[in-house]
């Protein structure tokens, strides 16, 4: 009976301060939305300015004389004043609705402006009963959206090139040596209005797995990191390398491009693109798995070691394709392991998905 009767003097207390903590909010509202009135003549004038570029081409272009460019300007201003006094009316009418309902009895705000909401909340034995807090959400359309961002996956053949040798000489099974990529990368235009040139950058982890032939192995030898012919019948010996790394390309190609009113918009969905960059970035961990069979037992070995792997990772990579969808290669300038008397430098060829 005790903690009921505390629990219900919580909610009491909880209903008596909400009205003074709506008031608040109201006051943090109302300044939000006039601070937002100085931004709209400033979203207009950016959309005018594209605008009138657009005519400008199109006359230089010879699409259109001199008269039908001056009329299209300023239809384009007229749009464009009318658009900031239907805004900025807007938002006079949430202020003064704010305003109106100071003393209560006006829980929620929704418009394409701003919403907010407040809700009561006690939990018991951690168990929500009622819950409180306040929610918000600034509508507001950024016009010109300069800078995009994707979820990064790529997958495919990994493997390693030997210094004056090629694939054909490599030690590492070609079909069974893999790499694993997995990362965030944005996208930002170089150029004011065209978004032909792009930068894109951001931050990876890549997992390059080797399998040696032969019924070989890794063995370590001080400073030295040899493969070594396995005592037992191996059905399986993989080397993993886990990298972080930051990479930065140089991509070309068109998009399309999506206005509206208040929106400019750039896809790249179904277009071509290409990409040229580089990466650097830290080995975080090396690893080899064997797996093998001694008298009739099943042994699954795990050892977590340096190995002599380089530390700091870079290279040069390369992507294109078409949308999301990229075909994607990389190559590693430090070598796979140091102080080794041949060098050996990982490379990777697969699929790259910008989700």
């Amino acid at each position: 009976m005790r903690t009921l009767s505390m629990l219900l003097a919580m909610m009491v207390m909880l209903i008596i301060t909400e009205s003074t903590m709506a008031q608040e909010v109201r006051k943090d509202k109302v300044a939000i939305l006039k601070n937002s009135k100085t931004k709209v003549a400033e979203q207009e004038k950016e959309a005018l300015k594209g605008e009138i570029l657009e005519i400008i081409k199109r006359f230089e272009a010879k699409e259109i004389t001199e008269v039908e460019a001056q009329n299209l300007k300023e239809e384009a201003a007229k749009k464009r004043a009318l658009n900031i006094e239907n805004r900025l009316a807007i938002i006079e009418n949430e202020i003064a609705l704010l305003e109106r309902n100071a003393e209560g009895g006006y829980p929620m705000v929704s418009s394409d402006t701003l919403r907010w909401k407040l809700s009561l909340g006690v939990d018991f034995d951690d168990k929500p009963l009622l819950s409180i807090r306040t929610k918000e959400k600034n509508d507001i359309p950024e016009y010109d959206r300069r800078t995009y961002s994707d979820f990064v996956m790529a997958v495919g053949l990994n493997n390693a090139l030997t210094d004056g040798q090629g694939l054909e000489d490599t030690p590492y099974k070609i079909g069974g040596s893999r790499f694993f990529e997995l990362g965030w990368a944005w996208r930002t235009r170089i150029f004011e209005n065209s978004n032909f040139v792009r930068l894109h950058y951001g931050f990876s982890f890549q997992f390059n797995g080797l399998k040696p032939n032969d019924n070989s192995y890794f063995e370590t030898n001080g400073d030295q990191t040899n493969l070594e012919v396995f005592p037992y019948d191996l059905k399986k010996a993989k080397l993993r390398m886990d990298n972080l790394v930051f990479p930065i390309h140089l991509e070309f190609g068109p998009s399309k491009i999506n206005k509206t009113e208040n929106t400019i918009r750039y896809s790249l969905d179904k277009q071509f693109r290409i990409g040229v960059g580089a990466y650097g970035g830290v080995n975080m961990g090396t690893r080899q798995k064997l797996k093998y069979e001694i008298e009739g037992d099943d042994v699954k070995d795990k050892l977590k070691r340096g190995y002599n792997t380089t530390n700091f990772i870079y290279g040069l990579s390369a992507y294109t394709g078409f949308g999301g969808t990229l075909l994607y290669l990389k190559y590693d300038l430090n070598p796979i392991f140091k102080n080794a008397e041949v060098e050996q430098h990982n490379i990777s060829l697969g699929l790259r998905f910008d989700l």
